[in-house]
C-alpha cells in the first residue's frame, strides 16, 4: 500500500488525471507539455526553456539513474511541475548522489506520479498544449479547474527576464583562440562548454544588455541562446540582433535565438499546437542534404516565408536551411549576404544525439571567413 498523498492533475478543458504526489506536496500551475526523451530527465528539468511549463515524460519509468551534481544545465530546476507514470523506487547509477524525488522535493517542485502519461500525451497531441494544475494539497477538481482557467496563457508570455543571469560572467577556454559574446535568454551550461572545447571563450551577458555592452569586449561573434516564453515579446533582443546584422557581426542563434534572428529578418512567429520536445526529431540540413536526429524544446516557430526556401530581407538573401521532416516546420536560417545563421534545436544536445555538433564548427568557419574579409 502506497504512503504517498493523493494528487490530481486538471487540464483547462476539464480533463482530469488522478495519481499520487511526487516531489514536493503542494499546488502548481503552468502549460502542460510532453517530452519524448527516454533519457536526460535531469537536463530537461534544469533547462531554463521549460520555465512556466508542467512537463510530462512519455518514457514510462523515470528516476532510475537518480540525480548527480554534474549534469545540471543551469543553477536550478525550472519546470513548473512534473508528471511521471512509474517513479523508480531506487536510483541505480554510480554517479547518483541522491534520488530524483529527493531533488524535486528539496527544490519545491510539485509533481504527480501514477498518471497514464500515454493517455495524457495523446490528449495534448489532439487538443494542443494547454494550461494545467497539479495539486496534492486539495483534490477538489472544480476548485482546481477554476484556478487553472484563471492563470495566464503561454502565448504573450515574456519569461526571459526570469531565467537570465543577473550579471555578466565568463566561461574560459583552456587554449583560447576566439571570443564569443552570448546573450543569455536561458542558456544551458553545455553550450559554453562545447564552445570552450573549440578554443572559444564565452562572455555571457544578461538578456537585456545593450548592444554596446555585448560588443564591449570586441567579440568575434555573438551567440543568441535558447530560452522560454513567446518570441513575439522579445522586441529588445530583436532590435539588438538587427543592429548586429547592420554592423556585420557574426551571429549564431539556437532555439529562441533562431526565432529572434528570424524576427530580425522580418519573419513572424506562431504557436505550435503541441510543440517539439524530445531528443529524436528528424531535421533536414539543406546545405548537405543530410538528415540529423536532433534535440528540441520549443512551442513556438517561425512562419515559413511565402517565397519558399529563399527570401529577401533588408540584410540580403536568406535561406531556410533546415526543416523538420515530421511537419515541415522551419528549423534553421542561413543569411547569404551577412554573417549569420541559426537553428531551432539544441546542437549542444544535453541530453541527446550529437548529430548537430558540427554547428559549433560552422561558427568557427564563419568567424574565420568574416575575419579574412575584414583584413583583406
Amino acid at each position: 500500500m502506497s504512503s504517498r498523498a493523493p494528487a490530481i492533475l486538471v487540464l483547462e478543458d476539464g480533463r482530469v488525471f488522478r495519481g499520487e504526489a511526487y516531489g514536493s506536496v503542494g499546488e502548481t500551475f503552468g502549460e502542460a507539455v510532453f517530452n519524448t526523451g527516454m533519457t536526460g530527465y535531469q537536463e530537461t528539468l534544469t533547462d531554463p526553456s521549460y520555465y512556466g511549463q508542467v512537463v510530462a515524460q512519455t518514457a514510462p519509468q523515470i528516476g532510475n539513474t537518480g540525480w548527480n551534481d554534474e549534469d545540471d544545465e543551469s543553477r536550478r530546476i525550472w519546470v513548473a511541475g512534473y508528471v511521471v507514470r512509474d517513479p523508480a523506487r531506487t536510483a541505480s547509477n554510480w554517479r547518483a548522489k541522491r534520488g530524483l524525488e529527493d531533488e524535486l522535493a528539496s527544490q519545491g517542485v510539485v509533481g504527480i506520479s501514477g498518471v497514464d502519461t500515454r493517455a495524457l500525451t495523446r490528449h495534448l497531441r489532439e487538443a494542443g498544449a494547454m494550461r494545467v494544475g497539479i495539486s496534492s494539497r486539495d483534490t477538489d477538481v472544480a476548485a482546481l479547474l477554476a484556478k487553472v482557467q484563471a492563470t495566464p496563457h503561454m502565448a504573450g508570455a515574456n519569461h526571459v527576464g526570469a531565467v537570465t543571469a543577473s550579471e555578466p560572467y565568463t566561461y574560459e577556454a583552456k587554449e583560447p583562440k576566439y571570443t564569443v559574446a552570448a546573450l543569455d535568454l536561458g542558456i544551458k551550461r553545455n553550450t559554453p562548454r562545447r564552445l570552450a572545447e573549440r578554443g572559444i571563450t564565452t562572455h555571457v551577458y544578461p538578456a537585456y544588455a545593450e548592444v554596446d555592452q555585448v560588443l564591449s569586449g570586441n567579440p568575434d561573434a555573438v551567440f543568441l541562446s535558447n530560452g522560454p516564453g513567446d518570441p513575439a515579446t522579445a522586441d529588445h533582443q530583436v532590435e539588438l540582433t538587427r543592429e548586429l546584422l547592420r554592423r556585420r557581426v557574426p551571429v549564431f542563434g539556437i532555439c529562441f535565438g533562431n526565432q529572434i534572428l528570424g524576427r530580425a529578418l522580418g519573419l513572424e512567429t506562431y504557436k505550435l499546437k503541441f510543440g517539439h520536445r524530445g531528443i529524436n526529431q528528424p531535421v533536414l540540413d539543406r546545405h548537405t542534404n543530410k538528415i540529423e536526429i536532433t534535440a528540441h524544446n520549443h512551442g513556438f516557430a517561425l512562419k515559413a516565408p511565402e517565397t519558399g526556401e529563399f527570401f529577401e530581407t533588408e540584410f540580403g538573401r536568406v535561406q531556410v536551411s533546415h526543416v523538420c521532416l515530421n511537419d515541415d516546420v522551419v528549423e534553421g536560417l542561413t543569411c547569404l549576404d551577412v554573417p549569420a545563421y541559426s537553428v531551432q534545436y539544441h546542437p549542444e544536445a544535453a541530453g541527446g544525439p550529437h548529430d548537430a555538433d558540427y554547428l559549433f564548427d560552422r561558427l568557427i568557419e564563419l568567424i574565420e571567413t568574416e575575419g579574412a574579409k575584414t583584413h583583406a
